[in-house]
């Protein structure tokens, strides 16, 4: 494997949790949501989204571990916030290090 192949595979076992996060529909849609929003609680989510409590809870802690939401405490409360920054930055070496190896 050539030295550009093998940074690319590397990329890729990087880029897994961020794929993993952004293949399930209700992630995408609490993405949506912050990305509509400041900062929403689990509560405000929930009466947002046909999703129960304890599954929104799972998928913004799927969303936290890969970088895409940042939890803010906030008193009594966590809010939660889009922070996909890192995250479309790794992406989008990916897709520029993907492009280096293919044909023009």
């Amino acid at each position: 494997m050539s030295p550009a192949s093998e940074q690319l595979a590397q990329t890729f076992a990087e880029c897994k949790p961020v794929f993993f996060a952004l293949s399930e529909i209700a992630r995408q849609q609490i993405l949506l949501l912050l990305s509509e929003h400041e900062a929403l609680n689990v509560n405000q989510i929930a009466e947002q989204l046909p999703l129960s409590r304890p599954a929104i809870s799972h998928h913004l802690k799927i969303l936290r571990d890969c970088g895409l939401v940042q939890v803010l405490p906030r008193g009594t409360e966590n809010l939660h916030l889009l922070s996909a920054t890192s995250a479309v930055e790794l992406l989008a070496r990916c897709a520029a290090e993907l492009n280096a190896l293919g044909p023009e």
